[in-house]
């Protein structure tokens, strides 16, 4: 897990899941307020691997992940 600032100043904690399907996803959930969470496809094959890429990755590069990311949808877990 990580947390990070948006461009506009919210605070995100992101952790690697896994869709039903065996896609690998980023899922930014807000810490302070009412945004929905967001998720964002991530190039592995695997939680762990996923997990480790977002570990390693820049301030930029996990915002570049984020604006990339859309509402996550609800009422499938």
């Amino acid at each position: 897990m990580r947390v990070f600032r948006d461009l506009i100043g919210g605070e995100w904690e992101v952790v690697v899941g896994r869709e039903s399907w065996g896609t690998v996803v980023a899922i930014f959930l807000p810490r302070e307020g009412s945004s929905p969470s967001r998720q964002a496809l991530m190039d592995s094959s695997s939680v762990h691997g996923g997990t480790r890429h977002l570990l390693a990755m820049t301030e930029e590069e996990l915002r570049g992940l984020f604006m990339r990311s859309g509402e996550k949808p609800t009422g499938y877990d």
